[in-house]
C-alpha cells in the first residue's frame, strides 16, 4: 500500500496513480461533459451542469448547478445574473489556476497563494451585425498571475507556461475547438 502524499491540498499520490491507469488504459481519459439552458426572458438565461461520463461511467452523484446569465441594463438586460462573456473569463480562471497547482503539486512545489486576473476586450458591433469585420467574441483576452512560493521566478514561469500548455479550457479558447451546432425538432 502506497502512503498518501499531499501536496497544495492535492493527493500527488492519487494523481500519479490516475496517470498510470490512464497510461494503461486511454479510454479513462474520455470525458464528455455537458450543460443545459433555458431562457427565462429578455437577455435572462439559466444554464444548469449535472452529470457527466468520466472515467468509463456516467456520474450521476452530483445535483445539479444553476448559472443565471443576464446583461446588464446597458446591455439591455437587468443583471439577474453575469454576462457569458464573463462566465467564460471565470471558466479560463478555474481551469488554468487548477492546472498551474496540480502541475506544482505533481512536482513537489509547495504553493502559499495563486491570484491572477483577467480582462478581455469586445467590440459590440460584431455581436450587434455592424460590421463583418469586427470578429463577435473577445479580440484579446489578458491574464496576469501572481505566485506566492519560496521558488524561483523561473519556476514561477514554468509553472504558468505548463497551465497555458496543458489547461482545457484555455486550448479551447486559444485554438478555437470546433462547436457544431444544430437545430432539434
Amino acid at each position: 500500500m502506497t502512503e498518501e502524499h499531499n501536496v497544495n491540498g492535492m493527493s500527488v499520490t492519487q494523481l500519479l496513480n490516475t496517470i498510470d491507469q490512464i497510461r494503461e488504459n486511454p479510454e479513462i481519459a474520455k470525458f464528455r461533459f455537458r450543460a443545459t439552458n433555458q431562457w427565462v426572458e429578455g437577455t435572462y438565461c439559466q444554464g444548469t451542469v449535472r452529470h457527466f461520463y468520466g472515467a468509463l461511467e456516467e456520474d450521476t452523484q452530483r445535483p445539479p448547478q444553476a448559472y443565471d446569465m443576464d446583461e446588464p441594463p446597458v446591455l439591455m438586460g437587468h443583471n439577474n445574473g453575469r454576462n457569458p462573456v464573463e462566465f467564460l473569463l471565470v471558466a479560463l480562471s478555474g481551469c488554468l489556476t487548477t492546472t498551474l497547482v496540480a502541475y506544482a503539486s505533481a512536482k513537489g512545489l509547495s504553493l502559499k497563494g495563486v491570484q491572477s486576473w483577467y480582462e478581455g476586450d469586445l467590440d459590440l458591433r460584431g455581436f450587434l451585425g455592424i460590421s463583418d469585420e469586427v470578429r463577435a467574441g473577445y479580440q484579446q483576452i489578458r491574464v496576469g498571475f501572481k505566485i506566492d512560493a519560496d521558488i524561483s521566478d523561473e519556476q514561477k514561469q514554468e509553472l504558468v507556461q505548463l497551465a497555458q500548455q496543458h489547461s482545457p479550457v484555455f486550448n479551447t479558447i486559444a485554438q478555437s475547438a470546433p462547436v457544431s451546432v444544430h437545430l432539434e425538432r
